[in-house]
């Protein structure tokens, strides 16, 4: 009876363990492969380009429509630019971490989808934010977030020695047209197809969302150009004060997002937006020879780490097992009260009109405490402290990327590999 009953212990000590091994959380050398495989397997499609979520790809129709509405907001081809910038960033880093051929060639694949949403319109500096299932229709209207990040994304590839030379030049090339064009057009980004003649943001405005980014431009160009004019521009830029504002650019970089805050109201959901703002600052401090300015640059990237620590420890407050509904999926479900759009503002109007019950609360969930803390991390990594290590590993390790809908969980890979703490 004695044995029967220790091996009844034993049992059921052996099957505690397995079970307690089960919901062990990962390492993050585990969790990130596991998000890249993920990435590659549903989110990632045969042009190169990260969509947002899995459903249904917009028609070539749906592109001239501007259905649902003429940003492609709600559909999966929503961010094209926007996130395959970022995520060759990543893709960069994870191949120079790896040394693997595998690695390099996807930092290649996300470079040539980058390439093609320059390559789809005959607007110059126009940068789509993907394609309709006939591999070229787009939505009418970029913005400032889907052509800085793409902008950046190549020149962050083109300083790797992934690329050919020849590749290197088509690239190079490239970007220096789309930074001409939109000089030309006062640093306003233009619109095409129904929308050609119109333009949405202004890098000169005054918000922290596009000082660091009118700057890097204009660094990005007298590096890539070595015309001294571009360098000129740059240091005005930098030391000019925008239209309403009391600070110089350089000053306003130094405030960081919270120079932003009110602009967000009561959201909490709005970093997934500022890392490609913290990245700037890094790169511009970098290069820059001004005391002054590079005070400014790092100075910015210190209140941001500690601005978004808060948000980064939200982690623990997702639950991997959460049920919500992701109605997004059948957005022509979600956004059926469409009607012609012919000004930016119908088309921001219009993407105004859903049916919350059909669209459930999943999207709102991962965005609030999957996307925020992983960017908090990502932006938090930039700084490059090794004193939030720790926290970085822990955000990184929480999430089962297996059950997630929105591929933003691509800043898991970017604060990884951006991260001194491997």
């Amino acid at each position: 009876m004695n044995f029967l009953y220790k091996s009844k212990a034993l049992i059921c000590l052996a099957a505690f363990l397995l079970v307690q091994l089960a919901h062990a959380q990962p390492t993050p050398e585990t969790a990130i492969q596991q998000a890249n495989h993920a990435l590659w397997t549903k989110f990632i499609d045969k042009y190169g380009v990260v969509n947002d979520f899995v459903g249904e790809r917009p028609t070539a129709n749906d592109c001239r429509l501007s259905r649902p509405n003429a940003f492609g907001w709600w559909t999966p081809i929503e961010d094209g630019a926007f996130f395959t910038g970022l995520y060759l960033i990543a893709a960069c880093d994870r191949a120079k971490t790896t040394k693997n051929e595998t690695d390099r060639d996807k930092a290649r694949i996300l470079a040539q989808g980058l390439l093609k949403l320059s390559l789809v319109s005959d607007v110059p500096g126009f940068i789509a934010r993907g394609v309709s299932t006939d591999g070229k229709t787009h939505y009418p209207n970029g913005s400032n977030d889907q052509t800085i990040p793409w902008v950046y994304g190549l020149y962050y590839y083109l300083k790797t020695d992934i690329p050919t030379p020849t590749e290197s030049k088509i690239m190079k090339d490239k970007i220096v047209e789309v930074i001409q064009a939109l000089q030309l057009a006062d640093w306003r980004f233009p619109s095409d197809g129904m929308f050609t003649g119109k333009f949405r943001d202004d890098l000169r405005d005054n918000r922290f969302l596009e000082a660091p980014c009118y700057l890097l431009l204009l660094k990005i160009m007298h590096q890539l150009t070595n015309d001294n004019k571009w360098a000129s521009l740059y240091h005005t830029a930098a030391h000019e004060k925008p239209e309403g504002s009391l600070k110089t650019r350089g000053e306003v970089c130094a405030e960081g997002i919270e120079y932003d805050v009110k602009m967000w109201g009561e959201s909490k959901s709005y970093l997934w937006i500022y890392v490609m703002k913290q990245a700037a600052l890094v790169e511009l401090a970098s290069s820059e020879t001004d005391a002054t300015l590079k005070a400014h640059f790092q100075a910015g990237q210190k209140r941001n780490r500690d601005f978004v620590m808060k948000f980064a420890q939200r982690y623990t407050e997702f639950n991997n097992h959460d049920e919500r509904v992701f109605g997004n999926a059948d957005w022509r479900a979600c956004y059926t009260d469409w009607y012609p759009q012919f000004t930016i503002e119908e088309a921001i109007a219009v993407s105004k009109l859903k049916n919350d019950a059909k669209i459930g609360k999943r999207k709102g969930y991962e965005r609030e405490l999957m996307t925020t803390p992983l960017a908090a991390a990502s932006i938090m990594a930039l700084f490059g402290n090794k004193a939030d290590c720790d926290l970085i590993r822990k955000v990184i390790s929480h999430y089962d990327y297996s059950k997630l809908y929105l591929g933003e969980f691509l800043y898991a890979e970017f604060a990884y590999y951006k991260t001194v703490c491997q």
